[in-house]
């Protein structure tokens, strides 16, 4: 049974395998006006690559989008049934034609939709991975602004992601049984769910696609590599695994420390790699003051001696 203190409440952070580290900088910081709000390096692996996550000012949770640029690796990707395709960010409804000739100005080609109701804008990151700003009307998530965009228009933060599907079934029963999930609308080759208590910030949609071939899943430039959601603590956390478990899914991660919050993966039936992630008290003040929040580059623990060598391996950023 699902109590509130097991349930999974929304969006934690979306994370993704694009292409430069200065391009996605760039995008993400001055295109779409989000706070910097850390530079480190992937915890996982030998290979040092960039961790760099964005936000809202403090990085609150589903305020933050998280790029492994791959394009010094070498290493391509490619889209496709069985993966995330799509992240969508809270925008309000009144700004959705300021972004259009914000992002028509920075030589992207965004296009008017609506699904589920919302008007939306879709378009692509520099690397090729699919976004959209969607029109909310009662975001109270408080935005970042640069100055370049004023507070009134600024992203609120994460609305959703698409996972497609080949089959609806066995992903619905990992959304339901496994995620704690509802579905509460449908659209098209569109199903929703929603977590906790509902709305932006907390929904999947899956997308009905039989003849896409499979996306990729190992690190690689111009794919969405997971997306994490938020528990309150260890005990949520277990909760979730034991639910993954009944449900016959024993490949789930054990806990995993990144630093600024902890943990389990589960790559979901559908394909989409799906994470329980519990912040941890201090979040990413834990290593630099807030006044300085994302002003530098933070060494993970697990590269700490190698610090220079690093530092000199990293392609150049500029901040």
């Amino acid at each position: 049974m699902n109590t509130p203190s097991t349930v999974i409440h929304r969006h934690h952070h979306i994370t993704l395998c694009t292409g430069g580290a200065q391009e996605d900088y760039d995008f993400h910081t001055k295109v779409l006006s989000l706070k910097s709000v850390k530079k480190t390096a992937l915890y996982d692996g030998t290979y040092p690559i960039y961790h760099l996550y964005y936000g809202n000012d403090i990085g609150e949770e589903s305020t933050l989008i998280t790029a492994f640029p791959m394009r010094q690796s070498g290493r391509k990707s490619h889209g496709g049934a069985g993966n995330i395709s799509t992240l969508s960010l809270s925008v309000p409804v009144s700004s959705l034609d300021f972004w259009y000739k914000r992002l028509s100005n920075y030589g992207f080609t965004p296009r008017y939709e609506e699904r589920f109701g919302e008007k939306l804008l879709a378009f692509a990151h520099p690397c090729g991975i699919e976004y959209e700003l969607v029109g909310i009307a009662d975001d109270a998530r408080k935005p970042y602004s640069n100055g370049e965009v004023p507070a009134d228009f600024a992203i609120r933060g994460t609305h959703g992601i698409t996972v497609k599907v080949r089959e609806f079934e066995p992903c619905q029963e990992f959304m339901q049984d496994g995620w704690t999930g509802r579905e509460t609308a449908s659209d098209g080759k569109y199903r929703r769910y929603e977590l906790g208590n509902g709305g932006t910030g907390t929904i999947v949609d899956l997308a009905l696609e039989p003849t896409l071939p499979q996306a990729s899943w190992t690190y690689g430039e111009g794919i969405v590599h997971h997306c994490a959601f938020q528990v309150d603590d260890f005990a949520a956390q277990d909760a979730v695994k034991a639910r993954l478990e009944a449900i016959g899914l024993t490949d789930t991660s054990e806990r995993k420390d990144r630093g600024y919050f902890d943990s389990i993966y589960v790559r979901a039936p559908g394909g989409g790699m799906f994470e329980a992630a519990v912040s941890k008290p201090a979040g990413f003040t834990i290593d630099e003051p807030y006044e300085s929040l994302g002003s530098s580059f933070q060494v993970p623990p697990v590269f700490a001696k190698r610090r220079e060598e690093i530092m000199a391996f990293l392609e150049p950023l500029k901040f």
